[in-house]
């Protein structure tokens, strides 16, 4: 048990999907795990472990943004014994041919800042993901005839952006995607010598407007946790 974790000694498997939103982490857990026991509540940020084809699996929330991420990355790594961390999530596309519902794998995550850059100081780290997962990630997109981009993406201190001229430089740069988890996961997976990965489902379009209805955001959502999942045990 941690300070943000309620979670008893052995309640926390090795490979953890880590959505945002706590309640997209209970649907995940009832749609595609096998007896899922929720195993943390603290906070309301919630936690479910059970079994997907065998394998024993957690999926816990880790909140808005990269300070939340970074504590609940940090206490299932450090004091859980995590291995496997793939953030499952939502993603606004800044290309015009990322398209509403389609999938993108992180292959790198830029930010301004993250939890993680007093650190560093003057180095501007470069986060990334873990290859094998990355590449086991795209197989099972392309095996379950996902429309998939592969890049990197940018993860953002805020949520309501006031640099319109920033966008239009990650754009021209081709940064694939936007949303605000990714670069802190990664720096601290690296820190501990873990596998991280971040698959994000494109729900609104920066350039267009577009925006997934509410009604179609599980459908597209679940393509997402299939191939996190596929990838995590490949």
């Amino acid at each position: 048990m941690t300070i943000h974790i309620g979670a008893k000694p052995g309640e926390i498997a090795e490979t953890v999907l880590m959505p945002g939103d706590p309640y997209r982490a209970k649907w995940a857990a009832e749609t595609f795990l096998d007896d899922p026991t929720c195993v943390n509540e603290t906070r309301g940020m919630l936690g479910f472990t059970g079994n997907w084809k065998g394998n024993r699996v957690t999926i816990q929330g880790s909140g808005m943004g990269m300070p939340s991420l970074s504590i609940y990355a940090n206490e299932l790594i450090r004091d859980y014994g995590a291995k496997t961390l793939i953030r499952i999530g939502s993603a606004g596309a800044m290309q015009t041919d990322v398209k509403v519902r389609d999938v993108v794998i992180a292959m790198t995550s830029s930010s301004l800042s993250t939890p993680s850059n007093g650190i560093f100081r003057e180095l501007r780290y470069a986060p990334c993901a873990e290859y094998g997962l990355l590449a086991a990630a795209v197989r099972a997109a392309e095996a379950h005839d996902v429309r998939t981009h592969v890049g990197g993406i940018y993860s953002s201190d805020v949520f309501y952006d006031e640099r319109p001229d920033l966008t239009e430089q990650l754009t021209r740069h081709g940064v694939l995607a936007v949303e605000m988890e990714a670069a802190e996961l990664y720096t601290v997976a690296a820190r501990y010598g873990r596998r991280a990965l971040a698959i994000c489902t494109i729900s609104d379009h920066l350039l267009t407007g577009d925006a997934l209805p509410a009604a179609d955001r599980e459908r597209s959502f679940g393509e997402m946790v299939e191939i996190a999942l596929t990838a995590a045990f490949a």
